[in-house]
């Protein structure tokens, strides 16, 4: 196996990151304790701190005096040196709405709100942008959650017609100069339900949801990466080969019989092929009564050993923007993937 190699730049900008995070986990912190939590030489520490004090991403607070000795510079992450728009974009019930959350560069959420609307389209979300944008001139990026399938910021397949087959990303990023994620709604809502779970280790999760008068969709993490696939298509579960049409997938979804006999088929498939520890079971449709059914019809193809947990949470509203935040706040961060070279 031979030696990853790193050229200077790559090694400065993982540098500034480790310093950044230390920095973040500390509140306040010394040259040499970061250099100490970080690995880095006190030399090199002090260089990147006082690149990160001069744009004000780092701010210098009042010595640490407590050595007795001659105090040492306290540094302090600005939180507010800039920030993050994230927009989630539903429909459940024949009720349009968007949720925005402005959110700073630590996670503390800055404003929050819920809009309902007639109707969502590329203009209507445009609008809502230049406006969050005005108001918040140092945003760094943006992060959109869409019902739908998106794609290098395209949208395919979506639940809010008038953004299926839309831009979105390449549209907004051109007009506002900003970065622009678009993300599938349920990869950002397994993101955030893992993200609470506190996991000590990578472990592989589902959340499945069965939305009133809409197909069903699945999110994954497995060993502590969302799946989305090649194309992200990966979680489509509507189109699981049920030997039924799509619209009589729809009705029998809509019936307490139907309904436990799709979630088995559906459950069961992820299960023998991803074989999580756990499986949250969401939407409007699902009923904690409906539970022992589900599981009990699971138990008919998979082996006890090997069944997760599983259990109903209809609302997903905190999951799904927390994985929406953790997502956005990420794609700021330089991050190399380390590929061995055999």
């Amino acid at each position: 196996m031979q030696p990853v190699s790193y050229n200077t730049s790559q090694v400065k900008k993982m540098n500034v990151e480790l310093v950044k995070n230390a920095l973040k986990a500390q509140g306040t912190a010394t040259k040499a304790s970061i250099a100490s939590l970080t690995g880095l030489s006190v030399a090199t520490c002090g260089t990147i701190l006082n690149e990160l004090v001069a744009i004000g991403e780092v701010i210098e607070v009042k010595p640490d005096e407590s050595s007795g000795g001659r105090p040492a510079m306290q540094y302090e992450y600005n939180a507010d040196f800039g920030c993050v728009v994230c927009l989630l974009i539903k429909t459940e019930g024949g009720i349009h709405s968007i949720r925005y959350s402005i959110v700073n560069l630590v996670g503390d959420t800055v404003e929050d709100a819920i809009l309902e609307l007639k109707h969502i389209d590329v203009d209507v979300v445009d609008n809502l942008v230049g406006k969050l944008l005005n108001k918040h001139g140092h945003a760094q990026a943006i992060g959109i959650g869409v019902p739908g399938v998106a794609h290098s910021g395209v949208i395919g397949v979506c639940d809010v017609p008038d953004l299926a087959g839309k831009s979105l990303g390449p549209y907004l990023e051109e007009k506002y100069s900003i970065p622009v994620m678009i993300e599938n709604d349920m990869n950002m809502t397994v993101y955030g339900f893992y993200h609470l779970q506190n996991f000590e280790e990578e472990k592989t999760f589902a959340v499945v949801t069965f939305p009133k008068n809409h197909f069903p969709g699945a999110g994954f993490i497995v060993n502590g990466q969302i799946l989305s696939g090649n194309t992200k298509f990966a979680g489509e579960a509507s189109f699981l080969p049920f030997g039924i049409s799509r619209e009589e997938q729809l009705l029998q979804l809509h019936t307490d019989e139907g309904f436990i006999r799709l979630a088995v088929q559906t459950l069961t498939s992820i299960i023998a092929l991803i074989n999580p520890v756990s499986i949250a079971i969401t939407g409007d449709l699902p009923r904690e009564t409906q539970l022992d059914k589900i599981y009990e019809g699971c138990l008919r193809h998979i082996p006890k050993e090997h069944m997760p947990t599983l259990f109903v949470k209809n609302d997903t509203n905190e999951e799904y923007m927390k994985g929406m935040v953790t997502e956005t706040l990420e794609s700021l961060a330089y991050r190399l993937r380390i590929i061995e070279k055999r």
